[in-house]
């Protein structure tokens, strides 16, 4: 299904089932194993959070998130807001967490992507390097396992020739598929070569109420960085009615860069390389009672 997809918006597509590499290994530097065991999605909080105005009191901790959704330690991926209690300002969080359990204490691989106060460029920092905590604030859309080795869903595609990029290609492509039935997966992909448009939240919230797209984008600050890019996406190919957020993404990388993964600006050199985990179960987590659809993308 991905495959036959895929070639409609890439000039080569390649998808195979495949052993997990091991993600304790360069470039990702996971601190677990693998992505298989018990795979979930959770959609926590939601951009209603952030948008038109900020509601700063919404911080959550991944290691009460794992227990929410039933898997204690599980090994968490995926795109989120920082905490703006415990950073003092707002950032993108890029969660890779092996979560506390009974035996274990929690493992924070995590890296958070801010506005650099000096040069207004982006700063990648780990975020142990300061922080000993598991929070984040106002959102997060995160794929859950136990971090086992197993058999993945391993995804190739080189030069885009459509207009989608290659999360919203994967998405729409299951949609298409399985129709009213939602499909989630999760994971990571390489950006191998190219480069890609990314953004980053400003360090200060707006003030003034975002109540457009348009809005929204002009806040946002856009880079354009470049390969190699680890990304961590999570897909669901339709809304079975939960106000989710259907695709998010965010990116690190070993050179400074990362973010908000939006589409690569390079379409004919772009190599993309994936491993996925179709999820079994969907976990809703505060659910924001007022919503929209600003901001979404």
């Amino acid at each position: 299904v991905l495959q036959k997809g895929l070639k409609e918006n890439f000039a080569d597509a390649q998808v195979s089932v495949v052993d997990c590499p091991d993600l304790t290994k360069e470039p990702f530097n996971f601190p677990a194993k693998g992505i298989c065991g018990k795979p979930r999605i959770a959609d926590v909080g939601g951009v209603p959070y952030l948008i038109p105005i900020v509601q700063k009191e919404k911080v959550y901790d991944l290691n009460t998130v794992a227990k929410d959704i039933e898997l204690p330690g599980a090994f968490i991926l995926g795109a989120g807001a920082a905490s703006s209690k415990v950073l003092g300002i707002n950032a993108e969080f890029i969660p890779i967490v092996q979560t506390k359990s009974e035996k274990k204490p929690a493992v924070n691989g995590s890296y958070i992507a801010q506005i650099n106060p000096a040069d207004k460029g982006c700063l990648l920092e780990k975020y142990s390097s300061k922080y000993t905590d598991c929070e984040f604030g106002l959102l997060a859309n995160l794929y859950a396992s136990e971090g086992q080795p197993g058999k993945v869903i391993e995804v190739k595609a080189n030069g885009r020739t459509g207009e989608l990029n290659f999360v919203t290609c994967l998405r729409q492509t299951l949609e298409k598929h399985y129709g009213e039935k939602p499909v989630g997966m999760g994971g990571t992909f390489i950006i191998q070569k190219g480069k890609a448009k990314i953004h980053i939240m400003p360090p200060e919230f707006s003030a003034c109420p975002l109540n457009t797209d348009e809005d929204v984008n002009n806040w946002l600050k856009f880079f354009e960085m470049k390969a190699p890019l680890i990304c961590q996406p999570v897909i669901v190919s339709r809304d079975p009615g939960f106000d989710l957020r259907v695709e998010h993404t965010h990116c690190f990388s070993h050179h400074g860069e990362g973010g908000h993964y939006h589409q690569d600006t390079s379409p004919d050199s772009v190599q993309y390389l994936g491993y996925f985990q179709p999820a079994e179960l969907l976990f809703r987590i505060d659910r924001p009672q007022e919503t929209h659809l600003v901001g979404r993308d």
